[in-house]
């Protein structure tokens, strides 16, 4: 939760990248690298590059074709076919930034004619390729390390892990979190295990909304989700011991309701309210948090009053329609979640905004109206500037969003928000308030 460290950036235009039908990325020196904001194609400015991330991934985007700008007329071009060799296929090319980077521009591509499947729940960030590296359309959110692990050896995460796994064997929810850990790769789960930052604490089996981009279950045929869900409720004894140990191990520990393993933890209420009395009974130490769509108010009430620290809100859109669209709610409005915020506030707690991003859409000019107009009226303390992970076409299909004007941009859009609102705090994390 701090300002960006000094950033690197190219001292020419990055290739465009694509990839063959064996998945093998080149690049083509002729086309200058191209960013995507909604359906508009933008060349990005050197300041809006940097390079790839340590510990980020870099994808194929099947039947999707790159598009890149001539360097020359500076308008940009679509690749319909391999410039090497036109039978060989060509696919367009994306990176996922680790965690704590925020995207400028998604990668520029267009369906090819074949009408595809939607891709895999990622978010799709502009990349290029110059002087040997890849470079990316982003910007780093977030100074905090805490979900850097390229210093700790896999083996040191294992045994670990493993370690409390025999420990605790009767703890389901330490059981469950060893296969987040070993199996998915978690980072929370890897955290809880290495005893420190943040760590998680799933409880909730079911969920009252049918997010577009829910990682945890997704209907069949439609996208593959990342991971599965908890099928069980821990019991709050069994919450509080996860919690306990990880408060008395970590300095300024976090522990967080509310995962990408569980549906909405407000729907376990009761359970978390005894938990964090339990919690709060052993000690005073640490911050506990909640990451939730805050459908309900009344629950939200009742988890401040038994010791909740923080919410995490989850938000897509600042506008009732496009964020119902996107959640799909079952039992509960957009008005319930802004009441939560209330809620906290008038609690003295610390709210968040997990904003999620998504170029073209965030930095709308409808869109950064409504948020502003919500941050002015509700004041939450941090926005968390969490990139979209969705199929943009998918996204902007379903939210039925009429793009009446070009967007603003991402930068000038955080540059804005931070002029209109200068106590307003920015990051990727939870913070540790305690």
């Amino acid at each position: 939760m701090s300002d960006s460290p000094i950033a690197i950036h190219p001292t020419r235009m990055p290739h465009l990248l694509y990839a063959n039908a064996k998945g093998e990325i080149l690049d083509l020196a002729e086309l200058d690298m191209a960013g995507r904001a909604g359906s508009w194609f933008f060349r990005p400015e050197l300041s809006d590059i940097i390079p790839l991330p340590d510990n980020s991934d870099i994808f194929v985007l099947p039947h999707r074709l790159p598009v890149g700008f001539d360097p020359e007329t500076a308008e940009p071009v679509l690749l319909p076919e391999n410039p090497e060799d036109p039978g060989a296929g060509i696919q367009a090319v994306a990176a996922f930034m680790a965690p704590a980077h925020t995207a400028i521009y998604t990668a520029a591509f267009e369906k090819d004619h074949t009408n595809p499947a939607a891709l895999p729940l990622f978010a799709y960030t502009a990349v290029g390729w110059l002087d040997d590296q890849f470079w990316v359309c982003g910007f780093r959110s977030d100074t905090d390390r805490r979900q850097d692990f390229g210093h700790i050896p896999p083996e040191t995460i294992r045994a670990k892990t493993n370690k409390s796994l025999q420990k605790y064997k009767d703890n389901r929810l330490i059981q469950h979190l060893g296969k987040c850990s070993l199996t998915y790769g978690c980072p929370a789960a890897k955290n809880l295990f290495l005893g420190r930052y943040e760590a998680p604490l799933p409880c909730s089996p079911s969920c009252n909304a049918r997010c577009l981009g829910c990682i945890s279950l997704q209907a069949s045929g439609c996208c593959p989700s990342t991971q599965d869900r908890l099928n069980f409720v821990p019991s709050p004894q069994e919450i509080a011991e996860v919690a306990l140990n990880h408060l008395a191990a970590a300095p300024h520990g976090v522990v967080s309701f509310g995962q990408g393993c569980e549906g909405e933890p407000l729907l376990q209420a009761k359970t978390i309210e005894e938990a964090i009395r339990l919690i709060r009974k052993e000690t005073a130490t640490g911050t506990i948090n909640l990451n939730s769509n805050s459908s309900l108010p009344e629950a939200v009430a009742r988890l401040a009053a038994a010791g909740l620290d923080s919410i995490r809100v989850s938000m897509n859109s600042a506008r009732k329609g496009c964020h119902t669209l996107y959640y799909r709610p079952e039992g509960f409005s957009f008005k319930n979640v802004l009441e939560s915020i209330l809620v906290m506030k008038k609690a003295g707690r610390f709210v968040s905004l997990n904003y999620f991003l998504l170029p073209g859409f965030t930095d709308d000019p409808d869109e950064f109206r409504a948020f502003c107009d919500l941050v002015d009226l509700y004041r939450p303390d941090l926005i968390q500037l969490r990139n979209l992970n969705m199929d943009p076409d998918w996204y902007f299909e379903v939210v039925q969003h009429p793009a009446r004007e070009k967007p603003l941009g991402i930068q000038k859009w955080l540059h804005e928000v931070k002029r209109r609102f200068p106590d307003l705090k920015f990051g990727y994390f939870n913070p540790a308030l305690r």
